[in-house]
């Protein structure tokens, strides 16, 4: 065989080599928009930023379990009822703010500094900080620039409560307690459960 049929030959093998990895590249990184629902174990879990009741001052679904209280300035509790961590990845923590004070409660200094974020009241300034392991980890964002957590926090209007939630990117497994914060208030120390 010549060197130039040789070289054509290598030529096209590359390019078909090139081809086909384009290909598998593609199918892996397509994100099923094939039209199909995905599998429910592969979907993440469906947080609402409100209750499922009527009544927006309902609490928390599980209200006698408490892992940890935040009292702030205002009379503004927070209750954290779970920190749950999550085969996908993440840790959810849920809980509910209660306003004990005597005006309406926003939480626009709840919210993160990030000037990307679209989420103004919210909790998008929660982090949760691993002391022994001197790691801060942020709340989840999503693609259209929200947090992945309780999102128009405001309007809270005296005697009030509503059932808050944010989600983090999980910590080390052997990682089981973690100071949760909010700007504002005080921090509180929970115990990842699994």
């Amino acid at each position: 065989m010549s060197i130039r049929r040789t070289t054509k030959a290598a030529r096209g093998a590359a390019v078909t080599a090139s081809a086909v990895g384009l290909a598998l590249l593609a199918a892996g990184c397509g994100g099923g928009d094939s039209g199909a629902p995905a599998p429910e174990h592969d979907k993440p879990a469906a947080h609402s930023a409100t209750p499922d009741g009527d009544d927006p001052g309902t609490p928390a679904a599980d209200a006698d379990k408490v892992i940890g209280e935040m009292k702030g300035p205002d009379g503004v509790d927070v209750t954290l009822r779970s920190a749950t961590r999550d085969s996908g990845g993440f840790v959810t923590v849920e809980g509910t703010v209660t306003n004990h004070g005597t005006r309406a409660f926003n939480a626009i200094d709840w919210r993160s500094n990030e000037t990307e974020l679209k989420s103004r009241s919210s909790l998008s300034g929660a982090t949760l900080v691993d002391k022994a392991g001197k790691k801060r980890y942020l709340v989840l964002r999503d693609t259209n620039g929200e947090c992945l957590c309780t999102t128009g926090l405001s309007g809270l209007l005296p005697g009030q409560s509503r059932p808050v939630f944010a989600q983090f990117p999980a910590p080390p497994a052997k990682v089981t307690e973690v100071d949760f914060q909010l700007p504002t208030m005080p921090p509180a120390t929970v115990k990842i459960t699994d």
